[in-house]
This record gives structure tokens, sequence and C-alpha cells, in this order.
């Protein structure tokens, strides 16, 4: 281990200043993925950790609605365990993210870690032990949510700390890319796994998986609250701060709107089920209804795998624009098919300008705020990431019901474009942020 990687209170030295200025890459090269973040050890260990979760997570995000459907028979069920795990997440984000201000977010990642790896452990012993209860696994699931919620503050604004300004982006692309193909391997992986070694040994797999994230992140250099930010404490006057905060910079809380408007009115995943069964029937119902799913994790994959050029460039704020923009147009071309092939492209066209969106997004979050604010910024980015899609079920459930899915969904990506075309007119400081 390096010694200048455990030392306290200082950022590393292979981050403070960007490397040496290379050539540019020449033809398809350009296009793939950068990984210069990666020559970095600390935030190779932090990445490293975040692919293991990525897959890890999946399998136990996997076997808890499974568990509890075979328990009770019912998917409100599953539905009720969702909404469970959903206020745990939002209050402890907030909270986390000012946690994560105040205290060396580095001693912050090995707690929660520790203690989301406890709960997956519990959660394999039920399960091996066969208790049965569906409280049992709403507790644990919402107090595995509440220690997510302390943690991905704290991680997502680590690494600001850990790559230099210029590379933000392409360290962005990383992360959001190993979580995209997550969300395609995990539920593969795990619907291989359950007839094989059965449903409890997911947990297990997940606990165990954890214990890597936990040395991963041990080996993370110390990363100290900088400023007077050490001599605060976390409370709701922190939080309250952070709220002021956003308000106050607009270029932060039109981000936040940004990534509202897209999810809120464009994300008709609710709606899957319906399509596959009245529109993509003759394709089988469950292969539609898998590929639904998938095609959209899909494409931000692709998207993240061809993201070189991201690192050039400098307008975040319009390419937030243009991503959003890009999603309502594709989301309105798949309601409006009934082709699943020709879907399924629109939802995979989708995930790549989502993936766009995430990576400027989050860029803008690390460098247009300070330091001691960055934690509580990613907090809110958490609620804002959870709960959207969430709202976005309720609506697109009641607008399918009342006018059809795909006229549901076709209208929904309009009202992307219409608003987010709005947004950007009215206020300009969205679109004249430069990095």
């Amino acid at each position: 281990m390096d010694t200048s990687e455990n030392s306290t209170g200082t950022e590393p030295q292979d981050a403070a200043a960007p490397e040496t200025a290379k050539p540019p890459r020449q033809g398809w090269r350009r296009w793939a993925i950068d990984t210069r973040p990666l020559r970095i050890p600390a935030y190779r260990r932090l990445w490293s950790s975040t692919t293991v979760t990525a897959v890890g997570s999946q399998l136990t995000a996997v076997a808890v609605p499974k568990q509890i459907y075979d328990i009770t028979g019912s998917s409100a069920w599953v539905g009720a365990a969702s909404m469970a795990g959903l206020l745990p997440l939002i209050v402890f984000a907030l909270w986390g993210g000012a946690v994560a201000d105040t205290m060396d977010r580095r001693k912050l990642l090995l707690i929660t870690n520790c203690g989301i790896a406890v709960t997956s452990v519990l959660f394999w012993i039920q399960a091996a032990v066969g208790v049965g209860s569906v409280a049992l696994l709403m507790v644990l699931l919402a107090v595995q949510q509440a220690f997510w919620g302390l943690n991905a503050p704290a991680r997502n604004a680590s690494i600001a700390r850990l790559v230099p300004t210029d590379q933000l982006p392409a360290a962005n692309a990383l992360g959001s890319t190993v979580m995209q193909t997550g969300q395609v391997i995990g539920p593969l992986l795990a619907g291989v796994l359950i007839p094989v070694v059965g449903l409890p040994e997911l947990y297990l797999i997940d606990a165990v998986a954890l214990c890597f994230t936990v040395w991963a992140v041990y080996r993370l250099p110390s990363l100290p609250p900088l400023g007077a930010a050490a001599k605060r404490r976390a409370g709701v006057r922190e939080i309250a701060a952070g709220f002021r905060y956003i308000s106050a910079h607009k270029v932060l809380l039109l981000s936040f709107l940004a990534d509202i408007i897209a999810m809120v009115f464009g994300m008709p995943r609710a709606l899957f089920p319906q399509l596959a069964t009245e529109t993509y029937s003759p394709y089988g119902e469950g292969l539609a209804l898998g590929l639904l799913f998938a095609a959209i994790p899909i494409g931000a994959v692709v998207g993240g795998l061809f993201s070189g050029t991201f690192s050039r460039i400098r307008h975040h704020g319009r390419m937030v624009i243009g991503a959003v923009v890009a999603w309502g147009v594709a989301i309105t071309g798949f309601g409006l098919s009934s082709s699943l092939w020709l879907a399924v492209a629109f939802l995979a066209l989708a995930g790549i300008a989502d993936m766009v969106s995430m990576v400027f997004r989050g860029a803008i979050l690390l460098s247009a705020a300070t330091d001691e604010m960055r934690g509580r910024m990613q907090g809110v980015f958490t609620v804002v990431v959870a709960g959207g899609p969430r709202l976005a079920d309720v609506l697109h459930g009641s607008a399918g019901s009342a006018l059809g899915p795909r006229t549901a969904v076709a209208g929904g990506g309009i009202l992307v474009v219409i608003a987010m075309t709005t947004l950007a007119l009215a206020v300009p400081a969205l679109r004249r942020y430069r990095s």
C-alpha cells in the first residue's frame, strides 16, 4: 500500500493534478470508453468495489420480491415491500449527505458497507432457516435501504477527491456503465442460479461479494472534511442548508429538475407488463416483458462503452438538455411502435440518452458544488433517482388505465420534450454551464 495514499487529511497525490497531456486518441479508440481514471489506484479501488456491488446487489433485489411472492402469492405484498424500502432510503440519503460532508467519507463507506453486508447475512439466515415472515423481510429491507441511503452520497461525493476535474465525466461514465451492466447481468444470473443453488444462496453470494467491497474501501485514502466542515455536526440544520444551497445555485437546481422531468414524465416501466400482454403478445409475453425491461439498461451500457468523447466536451449543461430531449423523443417512438423489435430499439436509444444525462448531470453536481456541499448534493441526487421512477409508476399506471398504455407512453415522451425545452429556454443557466 502506497504511503501517499494513506496520509491523513490530504488528497492522493496522483489525483491532485491532471496527468501529462497526451496526443488525442485516433480512429475508433476516440469513441471507446475513457479509462484514464482507472490509472489512479484510489479511484480504481472505489470503482472495483462498485463493480462487485452492482451485480451482487441485483441478486438480493431479485431474491427479496421472489421470496415475498413465494410466501404470500400476492404481487400487492411485493409492491408494499418496495415502498417499505423507499422511506428509509429517502430519509437516510438526505441525512447521509450531511454526514458525508462532516466526517471522513472513507470511514462512512466502511461503516455502511459493513452494515449492508450484515443485512445480507441476516437475509441469508432467515431464508436458510425458513422463517417465512414477510414482516421480517420488510424490516431487513428497510434497514438495508437505510444503509444504502447513507452509503451512496459518500461514495459519489468521493469521486471528485480522487480524480482530476477534467476526468469527472469519464469517471462517471465508468461508474454508471458498471451499474447498468449489473442491472442486466444480475437478474439474469439470479434466474440461472435460483434453480441450481436455491434462493438463500443468492443472499449469501451478495454477502460474500460485499466482503471484497469492504476490503477495497479499506484501502482507500482518508477523505476527511475540508476546512470548517470538519467542525460541523450532521443534523436538520445542515440538511436545510443543502437545500438552500441548491436554490441559490440555479445550475444545480436545473440538473435535478431535468432528471425529474425525464423520469416522472418519461419512465414507462409500470406499463411494460400490460404492453407485453396486449400489444406484443404475438412475440411471446415472457420474451416481450424480458426485452422491455432489459432494453434501457442495455442501451445505457452501449452508451457507456462508447463514451470516449465525453471527456473532451465542456458544455455539460447543453449535453444534459440534449440527452433529456433525446430521451423524450425515444420514449415517444417507443409508445408509437407496434413492433416489439422497433420498441426495443427505441428503448435502447432511450438508454443511451439516459447514460449521457447521468454522466453530465453527475459531473455538474461534482464540479459546480464545493466539497463541503458535495455529500448533501449527492444525497438529494439519490432521493431524486430513487423517487422519480416510483412517482412515474403511479402516474403512468393511472394514465395507462385511463388512456391506454401506448397513448400514455407517447404522451409522456412528448411532455418530456416540451417541459425540458421550455425549461432550457426560460432559464439559461443550464445551457450556458461549462465545465
